[in-house]
């Protein structure tokens, strides 16, 4: 979990997965309570956090690119977080990738 707070990579890392967890909760919980009985409140609570977490994102989306020397990485990234569970997908290659890059060298 620590590798999640020492550079720009791993809080974008964090903050993606947060942001794809409030998504989730918005669509398959805050929305079906509002259509289905009636009880706007959840989506007014999870709208909010989950914008204040996609600003968040978009942020640290920005940082890590900048310091990471993204390109089509970033675009792939933004559009991730279009769709639900984009982010775990995200986070998953990351890790495969990160995996690899641990045998390689022999870590």
């Amino acid at each position: 979990m620590s590798h999640f707070f020492t550079s720009a990579f791993g809080r974008f890392r964090l903050v993606s997965l947060l942001e794809g967890l409030s998504f989730l909760l918005l669509v398959g919980l805050a929305m079906p309570l509002k259509y289905i009985a009636g009880e706007p409140q959840m989506v007014t609570i999870m709208g909010r956090a989950h914008g204040g977490l996609f600003v968040l994102f978009m942020v640290a989306l920005v940082h890590a690119a900048v310091e990471q020397g993204w390109t089509w990485r970033a675009l792939i990234a933004f559009l991730a977080s279009l769709v639900p569970f984009g982010a775990f997908a995200l986070e998953w290659y990351f890790r495969k990738e990160e995996e690899a890059g641990a045998e390689v060298s022999g870590g």
